[in-house]
C-alpha cells in the first residue's frame, strides 16, 4: 500500500483521536497532536500556552494571551504581531509542513488538512457522529454531570468550526473539505480504521 500522511479533523466525542491513535499503530508511522503545539513552541521561543488550543474556550486563550504576554521571550524582537492568531497558526502549519515532508504519519486537528493541501500523498478524514454517541464516548472521560458535558462538546465543535473558518475560509462541516467523512458511532473505531486503510489501497491502485 502507498504511504499516505493522514489528517484527521473530528468532532469531540466521536473518537478521532482514538481513531488516529489506531491507525499509527496499525500502519506503524508517527502520531502528533499536541506535539505539534510543542514543537511550534521550540520553534519560535513561545509559550505553548499561547497558541491556539482547540480545547481551550476562546476567551480563556484571550486572558492567556493578556497575561503571558508581557513575559514571553518573542523572535527578534517583541512585536504585538508574534501573539496574533495568525501568527501563531503560521507557526504550526510551519511544522505541519515539515513533519509531512518527513514521511508518512497521522495528524489530528490544527486544519493539517487545509496546511497540506493539493500534496498528493495526504489522506484527508473527517470523524463525526451523532449527539448521543458522542455523549456517551465524551462522558467516559469527562468528570462532569451530563448537562455540562452537553454545553462541553457544543461549545468545543463550536470552537473548532470556528477556528477553521477563520484560518482557512471553508466550514468544517463540508464534505468536500475531506476525502473520507465516517461516521464512528455507525462504524465503530475498528471500523473506521478498516474504512480509511481500505480507502489508501483503493486510492494507491487508482491514483494517478
Amino acid at each position: 500500500m502507498k504511504p499516505y500522511i493522514i489528517t484527521i479533523a473530528r468532532q469531540y466525542g466521536s473518537g478521532g483521536k482514538t481513531v488516529g491513535k489506531m491507525l499509527s499503530d496499525r500502519l506503524h508511522i508517527p502520531f502528533y497532536n499536541r506535539e505539534i503545539i510543542t514543537m511550534a513552541s521550540e520553534d519560535s521561543g513561545i509559550n505553548a500556552m499561547l497558541f491556539t488550543d482547540e480545547r481551550l474556550k476562546p476567551d480563556l486563550i484571550t486572558r492567556l494571551k493578556s497575561r503571558y504576554k508581557g513575559d514571553l521571550p518573542l523572535p527578534n524582537d517583541s512585536s504585538k504581531a508574534y501573539l496574533r492568531d495568525d501568527a501563531l497558526f503560521d507557526y504550526q502549519a510551519k511544522i505541519i509542513r515539515k513533519l509531512a515532508d518527513q514521511g508518512p504519519c497521522v495528524m489530528i486537528g490544527r486544519c493539517a488538512d487545509y496546511v497540506l493541501k493539493g500534496r498528493p500523498d495526504v489522506v484527508r478524514v473527517f470523524v463525526h457522529a451523532d449527539p448521543d454517541f458522542c455523549l456517551e464516548q465524551a462522558m467516559k472521560v469527562d468528570s462532569l454531570p451530563q448537562d455540562e458535558v452537553v454545553r462541553k462538546i457544543a461549545e468545543i465543535d463550536d470552537y473548532r468550526a470556528k477556528y477553521y473558518k477563520h484560518h482557512t475560509g471553508h466550514d468544517w462541516y463540508d464534505a468536500r473539505n475531506y476525502d473520507l467523512s465516517l461516521n464512528s458511532g455507525v462504524l465503530g473505531f475498528d471500523g473506521v480504521v478498516e474504512e480509511v486503510i481500505q480507502y489508501m489501497e483503493v486510492r494507491a491502485q487508482f491514483q494517478k
